[in-house]
């Protein structure tokens, strides 16, 4: 039975639920399961040896005694396996349970954090209780018959599958293996020689590990480099059964030194005090992270830098660099060796926030302290159930001296091979060939098309403020005169006698406000006011306190006024005219205001309080190229053409 066969029978147990469970609670019945059946597959050569040495084993730690029989860190003393459960369907309840409690404490663990007694309940409830331990029953499991590296890819297929019924998030379980495997040599290419060596220890953590995938291929990869190095795999995971199935895998492959452990990253950080040398993660990106929102700018502003997120804090829409702040809290220092991290983005962490903002601000931190060595984009369409686009970074604090003080920008979208047929959004994949071409692209020194080379700065902008003065004038215009009912300084003037009258004093205002040209506009404040005074200068108690508003009603914009000043003798901006400008960092200021602001505006000027320094990363900008658009005249002939061909075809069909 071919793996798609394998996976598929598996994936007929729906067959049996439907009905009594919904679409989007399947996986709870179909993934744990599974994990059972392939435990006790596993266990099955050593089963009877491990009974028969039970019966007279007196000791309270059983796990030396049964590994030398079984290979295994893990064992089952009940008397149950599957073919016994399914020859007793009138126990089958009772007899399961005993068969999971038969199992040493890992893997009940696991089996608690899949809900598995809840689970059998329901089943037991619904009546198919026996009918899904008989479907498993015959599914062989077995090492012989599938090996470590399949039932991986088994557990992403059931899983991929669950997502998409449950209608999850786009990149919140797993990653395809050609991604993974792409990741690992990015971040394992600088490091060849020093992993040769034998009896090294390495770590690797993965902040976001899911069913364990990435953890697997990098550890499998290192093995492949040196078979003489101890590698330990570290991983925290959310989600209860996707962590639970993951434990299991590396369980099941004999990881006996790896530390999975179930918690949200952020608030339950499972690895407070460790550092690790590698990491790598596809985080879920576009989740937000308002659960943890208080606990991070908690974090944020009390610890600072010497916490995990002292750089800033993103959107509460987007989370995935916290996943990034997170994980370069754990990089060894670079006196220790340092570390180095692979990590899976879409293209939002690369220019999303404008100057000032957490998303800027961590790049800013990032670049400026030279731990971004390269991005890497992604062909689209490689993932199960999202299309979008997607980028590797490459972040580290021991970069090689040809590297320092840059970044490399590497445009791998063209890199793919066309599936046969597509999986979910699945539609392309980076084969061999293609992986080598990426891996160069980010290696090589020889100028090539699909990277570039860029200084950190290059990266950076100033954003400025340019403001342009005000331009009041003034008048006595009776839609200015209307302006002073309106304001509640000149209303409180009618309120001082009954209600419903005006006072003698605001009928009087508005009495010697007429006087005064109502046809003529001041464009001259001082102007304006020589004659308002004359006019009003028996009333200056009256008008104490007011004086500034009444002129502020009787004045509009006009771009032929002289520009307004304040009592400080400064200039008023316009803040309808105020506009923003991006500067290169490694252009001056103000030059470039000289030359692409003043010859357009010339009254401009900055306001140097408002300039802020940004970061961001305009990757397509970099390599797009340019496409012309086809000839019009050779669209409509092959218009045309269609529409001939589909007449005759029209014809033949109507037997004309």
């Amino acid at each position: 039975m071919s793996f798609a066969d394998k996976a598929n029978f598996i994936w007929s147990v729906a067959d049996l639920l439907r009905g009594d469970f919904k679409q989007s609670e399947y996986g709870k019945v179909i993934l744990p399961f599974t994990v059972l059946r392939r435990f006790d597959c596993v266990l099955a050569p050593s089963k009877e040896k491990v009974l028969e040495l039970n019966k007279s084993l007196t000791v309270q730690n059983k796990l030396p005694v049964f590994k030398k029989i079984t290979g295994n860190d893990y064992y089952n003393i009940s008397k149950f396996d599957f073919k016994k459960l399914v020859d007793d369907s009138l126990n089958i309840d009772t007899n399961l349970r005993d068969y999971i409690n038969g199992f040493s404490d890992d893997v009940r663990e696991i089996l608690d954090n899949f809900e598995i007694f809840t689970i059998i309940d329901k089943l037991k409830k619904s009546n198919l209780l026996y009918l899904v331990v008989q479907k498993f029953a015959q599914l062989d499991l077995g090492i012989d018959t599938v090996d470590n590296l399949e039932m991986g890819y088994m557990y992403e297929e059931l899983i991929r599958k669950f997502s998409e019924l449950s209608n999850e998030t786009a990149g919140e379980h797993f990653t395809p293996r050609e991604v993974i495997e792409l990741m690992v040599e990015l971040l394992f290419d600088s490091d060849m020689d020093e992993l040769s060596k034998d009896g090294k220890v390495v770590t690797i953590f993965d902040p976001a590990c899911g069913t364990g995938g990435m953890l697997s291929v990098a550890q499998n990869k290192m093995l492949d480099l040196n078979n003489n190095m101890t590698v330990i795999p570290f991983g925290q995971e959310l989600n209860p059964e996707t962590y639970a199935t993951c434990k299991s895998d590396m369980i099941l492959k004999g990881n006996n030194n790896s530390r999975i452990v179930l918690g949200n990253s952020f608030n339950e950080d499972g690895f407070a005090n460790e550092k690790f040398d590698y990491m790598l993660s596809n985080p879920p990106f576009g989740v937000e992270w308002k659960k943890v929102e208080k606990f991070i700018k908690d974090e944020a502003k009390t610890k600072g830098y010497h916490g995990r997120f002292g750089a800033g804090t993103p959107r509460i829409s987007d989370g995935s660099l916290l996943f990034l702040q997170h994980m370069i809290s754990k990089m060894n220092m670079p006196k220790d060796g340092g570390s180095r991290i692979a990590i899976v983005f879409n293209g939002s962490p690369l220019f999303t926030g404008d100057a000032g903002s957490g998303e800027s601000e961590i790049r800013r931190w990032l670049i400026e302290n030279d731990m971004l060595e390269a991005i890497v984009a992604l062909p689209d369409q490689l993932f199960y159930n999202t299309g979008i686009s997607t980028y590797i970074w490459i972040v580290t604090n021991r970069k090689e001296e040809r590297r320092k003080g840059k970044v490399r920008l590497v445009n791998g979208v063209a890199y793919f091979e066309k599936m046969r047929k597509s999986l979910g959004n699945k539609r392309n994949l980076i084969d061999e060939v293609s992986r080598k071409a990426i891996v160069n692209l980010y290696a090589t020194m020889e100028p090539k098309e699909d990277y570039i080379d860029f200084d950190n700065s290059d990266f950076g902008y100033h954003k400025i403020t340019v403001e342009r003065p005000l331009r009041l004038a003034y008048s006595t215009k009776e839609e200015n005169l209307k302006i002073l009912s309106e304001v509640d300084t000149f209303i409180r003037w009618k309120e001082n006698i009954s209600k419903g009258a005006e006072s003698p004093f605001y009928i009087k205002l508005q009495e010697l406000l007429r006087e005064i040209d109502q046809s003529k506009v001041f464009l001259n404040k001082k102007d304006f006011e020589i004659i308002l005074n004359e006019k009003l200068k028996d009333y200056e108690n009256e008008l104490k306190g007011r004086k500034d508003k009444l002129l502020s009603c009787l004045s509009e914009v006009n771009p032929d006024a002289d520009i307004a000043y304040d009592k400080k003798g400064n200039k008023i901006p316009d803040t309808n005219l105020r506009d923003t400008e991006t500067v290169p960092l490694k252009e001056n200021i103000q030059e470039y205001f000289e030359r692409e602001v003043l010859p357009h505006v010339p009254d401009a000027w900055i306001d140097e309080s408002k300039t802020k320094v940004g970061y961001e990363i305009p990757f397509t900008r970099y390599f797009y190229k340019f496409t012309p658009l086809r000839n019009s005249a050779d669209i409509m002939a092959e218009i045309k053409e269609l529409e001939a061909k589909i007449s005759k075809e029209l014809l033949e069909v109507l037997g004309e």
